[in-house]
């Protein structure tokens, strides 16, 4: 008789964003974020949050952006369907408006939880003008 088995299991969503500039990109990746957990168009953009961080790495600071959206979806159950982002490289920061509203299981189709956003493979770099971020999300 054997002691464990080990299976082939996946808990994770992988994407990657793309956009002609950092506003764009870190708009495009909590978009992608939000749609692995709920589908858009079922989100009202009703409620507004915004979220100002820094962090000395660019990369770092989307990975900070798409840790903070999965906070607000767990601390105070808000989705976001609109994105308004402006990243400055002169400071290494930004700050992002977000439009949402709480979770509705009655009125919002919802996807899937995601509990974090993982450094495995996650990366952030700049390819013929086209800034693109791989993401990895602990579903």
């Amino acid at each position: 008789m054997k002691k464990y088995v080990f299976f082939d299991h996946t808990a994770d969503v992988l994407f990657e964003a793309y956009g002609k500039s950092l506003d764009k990109l870190f708009t495009n990746a909590a978009l992608a974020l939000e749609e692995t957990q709920v589908k858009l168009t079922t989100v009202t953009a009703k409620t507004k949050r915004t979220i100002s961080l820094t962090n000395p790495k660019i990369d770092m600071l989307l990975f900070d952006f798409l840790q903070e959206l999965i906070y607000l979806k767990d601390a105070e159950e808000l989705l976001f369907s609109k994105f308004k982002v402006n990243v400055s490289t002169k400071t290494n920061s930004l700050v992002a408006d977000c439009w949402g509203e709480k979770i509705n299981p009655k009125k919002q189709k919802l996807i899937v939880d995601a509990k974090a956003i993982t450094l495995h493979q996650f990366e952030v770099k700049n390819e013929k003008n086209t800034w693109k971020a791989r993401v990895i999300v602990d579903i």
